[in-house]
């Protein structure tokens, strides 16, 4: 949901195009900047997390968790792009407007073709554990977009609190 409401909220602008201040673009760099931060988090745990569990628990999960893998491999690529760009540059808007759109089609495949399976096939006590590691993967996951990193459960846990640590410095 917070995705969502970033999402949004980036969506109505303003922009450069429709007379946006100076310091409105400045707060757009932020909020954009704090789209970054909280995607590649969620997509990292995802990848972590989530995915390795979709496609134990579910007859089609390794399909799905592929189709997902896909999208969010775009949604990295798209959001590394985006980190480099400056609200003023003439790409910026394109990349934004590029996420925004990918952004809602994988949340919209979450939504209806992964989490009523998932819900319907976990035990409470196996959601539970799985939301407790998505949780305290939060406290080491990389905070940018890392395309070129394979979305590889073991290299990600492995890699990642070192990769994390970098970012955050970065941040």
């Amino acid at each position: 949901q917070e995705v969502k409401n970033m999402l949004a909220e980036l969506d109505k602008g303003p922009t450069r195009a429709t007379g946006a201040s100076e310091d409105q673009l400045a707060l757009r760099r932020k909020m954009t900047q704090e789209l970054i931060i909280e995607e590649s988090k969620h997509e990292a745990l995802e990848e972590m997390y989530f995915w390795p569990a979709v496609r134990k628990a579910l007859t089609d999960g390794d399909d799905l968790a592929n189709q997902a893998q896909d999208q969010e491999q775009e949604g990295k690529a798209v959001l590394d792009q985006l980190d480099k760009l400056a609200p003023d540059d003439e790409q910026f808007e394109a990349r934004l407007s590029e996420f925004i759109q990918a952004g809602r089609a994988h949340i919209a495949f979450e939504e209806a073709d992964v989490w009523p399976s998932l819900r319907a096939t976990l035990s409470a006590e196996q959601a539970d554990d799985l939301g407790r590691e998505l949780e305290q993967g939060k406290k080491t996951a990389p905070t940018r977009p890392h395309p070129h990193t394979p979305a590889s459960p073991g290299i990600l846990k492995t890699a990642g609190p070192a990769v994390a640590a970098a970012d955050r410095l970065r941040d």
